[in-house]
């Protein structure tokens, strides 16, 4: 009798049981993805892949193309106001920072997956070109677009 009312009990939390089990590999599968080759190419952003999940400034097709950040000054300027910019976002790392370049790391509020954004400050300054690509999947539902808008419009009030 006894072994029957255990085993009714996980029979039934076994579903629930499972769901956060499945839950829990698709978490864990998000955030243990690689990371894919990051930095300057003979000086500049690598290209987008042809997946829809990865926008550019330095692109010139429509689907990946997303226009540059502005400020005013020099190139030091540029760099303080940007990382001004990123300390007011959520979940931010920056990971690789040189005169010019950072590379940061975005981490998704729900699932938890990383996206990264790099930025690449012009030499004339003025112009931050930027590139934001998800590690995971073909698509992102316009994340990395609305990524950069938003981002653009921190540095906005920024530069008030």
């Amino acid at each position: 009798m006894v072994f029957w009312s255990v085993s009714r009990r996980f029979r039934r939390r076994m579903p629930a049981q499972g769901i956060v089990a499945i839950w829990t590999l698709l978490v864990l599968g998000g955030c243990a993805t690689r990371m894919p080759e990051t930095g300057l190419e003979n000086g500049s952003l690598r290209p987008c892949p042809s997946t829809p999940n990865c926008v550019s400034s330095l692109s010139t097709d429509a689907l990946h193309r997303v226009e540059p950040l502005t400020y005013v000054g020099d190139v030091a300027e540029g760099k303080r106001l940007l990382k001004l910019t990123l300390d007011r976002l959520p979940r931010t790392r920056i990971v690789t920072e040189s005169d010019r370049y950072l590379h940061v790391e975005f981490t998704t509020k729900i699932m938890r997956f990383v996206d990264d954004v790099e930025f690449l400050i012009d030499e004339g300054g003025g112009t931050i070109h930027v590139r934001s690509a998800s590690r995971v999947g073909k698509g992102d539902l316009g994340a990395n677009r609305k990524r950069v808008e938003e981002i653009r419009s921190v540095l906005a009030q920024v530069r008030q």
